[in-house]
């Protein structure tokens, strides 16, 4: 084996035991015995001179330097990956594997459907589909793509705006009976509310559709950072709360929810779409994104 192979080599294996957590779970995945891949990452640690993970008894973890060469190792693989693509692999297959990071409720919801077609349309592609609310670090987590609602705090990264989320205030309809008919949004602060993490706290801001503004203070009973457990305790009659349409769009159909004021609006949300730079993009990732973005415009209450 040359040299350069010799090093992506030990470079993917780094990247594999990190991924999986500990040495003997990379081994497995690798078909290799235990001792050779500890070989390989003590033989890569006297190339750079550095200690790159910390052992212990039961996982390992990075260290500052093994952190650092993670990202170049991912970026380097990748790299490679690419150059095979563009000089080796037949136009109409995709191969590799794909790996996409997005919201929970988004992904399981209606974006599941999505992948899996594009799965079965690519047999020889390998998908891992992860569903995560919170912020990634997306050089350490090694995907493809990652798909979030909201900002994206990275400004190393392509950031593309694949919709904007409409949001509204609802409750269910015994609720209503309780308290009152509601006409404007002052008649939302003697209600109790359910607030999502980190979006809504104790202040809603609302927009009418002739562009005049309100702010609403209401008495927050509950909060959560659960989409999921917001609505239960919507239904659940726990309180108000702000929810998408994409989310809630069946509840609205059915009248398990109501929308409490039709004309006011709270603050839209961006749906992003975020992947490394790079000179050439892999087609698994060309091809997916434009799949991605036809399908995030079907969904009811995003919009461009």
């Amino acid at each position: 084996m040359s040299k350069s192979l010799d090093r992506l080599s030990l470079l993917q294996t780094f990247v594999r035991i990190a991924d999986a957590g500990s040495i003997s779970a990379a081994a497995r995945t690798m078909g290799l015995s235990q001792p050779s891949v500890s070989r390989q990452l003590s033989e890569l640690e006297s190339r750079f001179k550095a200690q790159l993970m910390r052992r212990t008894t039961h996982d390992l973890s990075l260290t500052a330097a093994g952190a650092e060469l993670l990202a170049d190792a991912r970026r380097i693989l990748d790299e490679w990956e690419a150059l095979e693509e563009k000089h080796l692999e037949a136009e109409d297959v995709l191969r590799g594997k794909l790996k996409v990071v997005v919201p929970v409720a988004l992904g399981q919801l209606h974006l599941l459907d999505t992948v899996l077609r594009f799965q079965r349309q690519h047999p020889s592609l390998s998908v891992s589909w992860q569903l995560e609310d919170q912020t990634i670090r997306f050089a350490e987590v090694g995907c493809d793509c990652w798909v979030k609602i909201g900002a994206v705090p990275d400004d190393s990264l392509i950031v593309e705006s694949l919709g904007q989320v409409e949001r509204m205030v609802v409750a269910i309809p015994e609720f209503l009976e309780a308290h009152g008919t509601i006409k404007t949004p002052t008649d939302l602060e003697k209600l109790p509310c359910v607030a999502l993490e980190p979006f809504e706290g104790g202040r809603i801001p609302l927009t009418n559709s002739q562009g005049k503004t309100a702010t609403v203070l209401p008495f927050v009973r509950m909060t959560t950072n659960n989409i999921f457990a917001l609505r239960k305790a919507t239904l659940a009659g726990i309180g108000i709360s702000v929810l998408p349409r994409w989310f809630i769009e069946e509840d609205l159909q059915s009248q398990k929810l109501v929308d409490l004021l039709p004309q006011w609006r709270a603050p839209r949300l961006a749906i992003h779409v975020a992947s490394l730079p790079g000179r050439y993009r892999p087609r698994k990732l060309q091809n997916f994104l434009e799949v991605l973005r036809a399908a995030v415009l079907e969904i009811p209450g995003i919009e461009r």
